[in-house]
């Protein structure tokens, strides 16, 4: 991967809704070229999806988000990859990581409503085997996702005073 790969994922993270043209002029490059990258970099599966940061709570969809911690045993001969499978196969889970520190996983988790979200952890979640605990924090606000802040910034309507 070169340096016109790494230009192009910058510019398309920014914007996933750039053309092939918007990228070109943007990086003195032939659109043909710019096309050629994008391929590449998809057939790759160095870009996954193009997605749409969404402020939720500007929208009038009731939606919770929880961050679930969940210590696990490994399974032999597969590590944590098997039981983090396992996991990120149910459609509630939307990211699922592999963490250093207190805990083995960071599990995701979107449901209608907290009952919905308590349930998936308590009936499914939990009694996966080699799951030894879990520790449910359910997102309040969001104020910045993937670079992009949610808070409404206020102007400033003071007084300008000079000496």
């Amino acid at each position: 991967m070169n340096a016109l790969h790494i230009k192009v994922l910058n510019l398309l993270k920014e914007d996933a809704r750039r053309t092939v043209d918007q990228l070109a002029v943007m990086l003195d490059t032939d659109p043909e070229q710019i096309k050629q990258v994008v391929s590449e970099l998809e057939a790759e599966k160095v870009i996954v999806k193009y997605a749409t940061v969404i402020n939720w709570s500007k929208v009038d969809e009731e939606k919770v988000t929880a961050l679930i911690e969940v210590q696990i045993t490994p399974e032999r001969g597969r590590g944590f990859d098997a039981i983090a499978e396992r996991i990120y196969l149910y459609p509630e889970v939307k990211s699922v990581y592999l963490m250093s520190g207190a805990y083995d996983l960071l599990v995701e988790v979107e449901g209608k409503n907290l009952k919905e979200v308590a349930s998936f952890v308590s009936n499914r979640l939990s009694p996966i085997d080699r799951v030894l605990s879990t520790k449910t924090n359910f997102i309040l606000k969001k104020y910045k996702q993937d670079g992009i802040i949610f808070a409404d910034q206020e102007d400033d309507h003071r007084m300008l005073i000079t000496p």
